[in-house]
C-alpha cells in the first residue's frame, strides 16, 4: 500500500492505536477487531457501517502483515420485538422468540427470519471483498459456549445490579426520546437498535437476574426468573404463557444474558481490542458506556477502542428506518454502483462524521468525483489521504476488486440508456462512436459499470426525467424560428460529420453560439455568451426531446444518431 499520513487518514491512525493496545493486552496474538448486526430487519446503509469501520482498520493491520481477524457477530439469538410494515400481522404470534425461531417472511428461500436478512448482506460483504468470521450468537448460547461465562454472572448477580444501578436513574433522566428526534434517521437508529433499548435484568420481581431464559413451551422470552440456587443452579422461571418450571442452569441453554451483560461477557469472552459503536450506544446510561464498567469491574477485561460512528443518510430514497420497508441495503447500493465506489464512501469520511448516499441524481457527481479522483491518482497529484482512501476503496491485503476495463463517465453510460431504452446494439454503436480513435469493440468493455447505471435508470430515475426522443420533426416550432436560429442549427447540421464524436460535438455545440457571435472557437465565456450558449442548448432539446433540458447534449446527438438528427433538425435552414 502506498504511504499514508497519519495526520490526514484515519483508518491508519486508528490501526496504530489498535496495534499498540493489542500489544499491550494480548502481545503475541492475532488482533481482534468486531462487528456486531442483529438481523431482525433490512440490513441497511447505515447498518453497514458498523461492519466497513473495523473491516478498513483490520484491513490495513493486514496490509502491514500483521495478524488480524474481523469477528461479526449476528445478534441473531435477540428476541422477536414486532412485526414490519408490510408483513402479515400474524407474525405477532413470534414476538418473543429467537430471531433464528421465526419463520421467515412469505416467499422467502430462507427457513428463518435471520437467515433471511443474513444473507444478502453476507453476500454484498463478499462483492464489497470484506472478510469476516461469523459468529451466531444462537449457535454460542444453545452449544453452551458461554456457559461458564453465564454461571459467573449469576452468581456475581448482585454486583452486576450495583453496577447497573449507577446509571439506571441518569438513564432515564437522560435518554433519548425518539419522538423528539428531529431528523428521521436519527430517530429510526434510536427505535431499531434493539440492543440499545433491551432491559438489563431489572425487571423481574424476585430479585435481579441478568439470565434470560427462553420457554421450553412457547419458546418466548416473556418469562420471569423466580428462584435460583448459586450451589445446585437450579433456576426456576414462569411464563407469561402459564408455563412454568425448575432447570439446571449447568445444563440449560435455552436462554441468555441480557443484553448489556452479554456484550462485555463477549469482549472478554473472545478479547476484542477493537469494536465501534453507533451514537445510540454512547448516552449516558447505554450498553456501551455500563459495559465499559462491567468488563473491567466483573468479567477481568478491557472495554475494546471504539469510536462512536455518525449517522450514514441516503438521498434520493424515503429516509432509512429499519422499522420500516424499502430499507435501502448494501445489496440496493452494490446494484447502482460499483464496489469500490461504495467502499470509497466510507473510507473517505472518518467515523464520527455523518454522510449521505445518492440513490438520485447526484449519484452522477458522485461517479465524477470517484473518477477524478482516479486521473489524480494516475498523475501521482492526489492528496495523501484521498490516496488512502482509493488505495482503500479499490483493493484490500487479499488483492485488488473487479473493475470496469473502459470506464466510461457514469453519466454518459445513463443517457445512452435511457435514450436507447437498454437496447445492446444501439447502446454499442453510441459507445464506439463517443472515442473514434479508442472505439468500444464489445460491452463487456464496459461492465459491471454499464448494468450499474442501467440498473439506475430503470429503478431510480424518475419517468418525467425519462427521455424520449421526437419520433417526427416539431414542425411548428421549426416554422417560427427567426433567422439567427435557423443560421445556428445550420451551423451545425454542417458541422456533424466532421465532429462526430464525443469531444469533437462538444466542441461543437458550445462554439455554434460563439461563430454566431463572431468569436474565435477560444473565446472566454462571458454572461453574454452563456446566455446565447443557454438559448440555443433549449432550442435544440425542444426539437429533439420536447423539452428544455435533457441529458448532455453531445451524448443525446451521439444516442438519436446523425441521420435522425439531421431529420428532426432538418427544414430549419431550408
Amino acid at each position: 500500500m502506498a504511504p499514508t499520513s497519519p495526520e490526514t487518514d484515519w483508518v491508519s491512525r486508528l490501526a496504530d492505536e489498535v496495534i499498540a493496545e493489542a500489544e499491550r493486552r494480548a502481545p503475541g496474538k492475532p488482533v481482534v477487531c468486531a462487528s456486531g448486526i442483529s438481523p431482525s430487519g433490512p440490513i441497511h446503509l447505515g447498518n453497514l457501517r458498523e461492519i466497513m469501520v473495523p473491516h478498513l482498520v483490520a484491513d490495513e493491520i493486514k496490509r502491514r502483515g500483521i495478524p488480524c481477524e474481523h469477528l461479526l457477530s449476528w445478534d441473531d439469538y435477540d428476541r422477536f420485538r414486532k412485526v414490519p410494515a408490510g408483513i402479515d400481522p400474524s407474525w405477532s404470534e413470534h414476538i418473543g422468540k429467537p430471531l433464528t425461531s421465526v419463520p421467515a417472511p412469505p416467499g422467502s428461500p430462507h427457513a428463518t427470519w435471520a437467515e433471511h436478512f443474513k444473507a444478502p448482506l453476507l453476500a454484498a460483504l463478499g462483492e464489497l471483498g470484506i472478510e469476516v468470521r461469523s459468529i451466531s450468537q444462537t449457535a454460542q448460547y444453545t452449544a453452551g459456549a458461554y456457559r461458564e461465562q453465564i454461571l459467573f454472572a449469576m452468581r456475581e448477580r448482585r454486583r452486576i445490579d450495583a453496577v447497573l444501578g449507577r446509571y439506571r436513574t441518569k438513564q432515564a433522566a437522560q435518554a433519548p426520546d425518539p419522538q423528539e428526534l428531529a431528523d428521521e434517521a436519527e430517530r429510526a437508529a434510536v427505535e431499531g437498535s434493539g440492543a440499545a433499548v433491551e432491559d438489563d435484568g431489572s425487571a423481574g420481581g424476585a430479585g435481579y437476574y441478568p439470565y434470560k431464559p427462553y420457554c421450553s413451551v412457547c419458546e418466548r422470552d416473556l418469562t420471569t426468573v423466580t428462584a435460583y440456587d448459586d450451589d445446585t443452579t437450579e433456576l426456576a422461571y414462569t411464563c407469561a404463557c402459564g408455563h412454568g418450571e425448575t432447570v439446571k442452569l449447568s445444563e440449560h441453554d435455552r436462554g441468555k444474558l441480557v443484553w448489556k451483560v452479554d456484550w462485555p461477557m463477549r469482549w472478554a469472552y473472545e478479547g476484542v481490542i477493537f469494536e465501534p459503536a453507533g451514537v445510540d450506544h454512547h448516552s449516558p446510561g447505554s450498553s456501551w458506556v455500563v459495559g465499559g464498567q462491567l468488563v473491567s469491574e466483573i468479567f477481568g477485561g478491557t472495554r475494546p477502542i471504539g469510536p462512536m460512528y455518525a449517522f450514514v443518510g441516503i438521498s434520493g430514497m424515503a429516509k432509512m428506518s429499519s422499522s420500516k420497508g424499502g430499507v435501502p441495503t448494501a445489496a440496493d447500493a452494490l446494484e447502482i454502483m460499483e464496489a469500490p465506489v461504495l467502499r470509497w464512501l466510507y473510507a473517505r469520511r472518518r467515523p464520527n462524521q455523518s454522510f449521505k448516499i445518492a440513490f438520485d441524481g447526484e449519484l452522477q457527481r458522485t461517479y465524477d468525483e470517484w473518477d477524478a479522483l482516479g486521473r489524480r491518482v494516475a498523475e501521482g497529484t492526489a492528496q495523501p489521504a484521498d490516496l488512502a482512501a482509493h488505495t482503500r476503496a479499490v483493493g484490500t491485503a487479499a488483492g485488488e476488486l473487479p473493475v470496469t476495463p473502459r470506464p466510461l463517465p457514469f453519466r454518459t453510460l445513463a443517457s445512452v440508456v435511457d435514450v436507447t431504452t437498454g437496447d445492446e446494439e444501439q447502446t454499442l454503436r453510441i459507445l464506439t462512436d463517443l472515442d473514434p480513435e479508442h472505439p468500444v469493440r464489445s460491452l463487456d468493455q464496459t461492465r459491471p459499470r454499464l448494468d450499474r447505471a442501467a440498473h439506475w435508470v430503470s429503478a431510480h430515475l424518475p419517468p418525467e426525467q425519462r427521455t424520449q426522443v421526437r419520433t417526427a420533426p416539431d414542425a411548428d416550432l421549426l416554422a417560427s424560428l427567426g433567422p439567427e436560429e435557423r443560421a445556428s442549427l445550420r451551423l451545425l447540421l454542417d458541422g456533424l460529420a466532421d465532429h462526430w464524436s464525443l469531444d469533437g460535438l462538444t466542441t461543437l455545440v458550445y462554439g455554434v453560439p460563439k461563430m454566431r457571435a463572431g468569436l474565435p472557437p477560444d473565446a472566454k465565456p462571458t454572461p453574454e455568451l452563456k446566455a446565447a450558449q443557454r438559448a440555443f442548448f433549449a432550442l435544440l432539446y425542444r426539437l429533439l426531446v420536447g423539452r428544455d433540458t435533457g441529458p448532455r447534449l453531445p451524448t443525446l446527438l451521439l444516442a438519436v444518431g446523425a441521420d435522425r438528427v439531421r431529420v428532426l433538425l432538418g427544414g430549419a435552414g431550408d
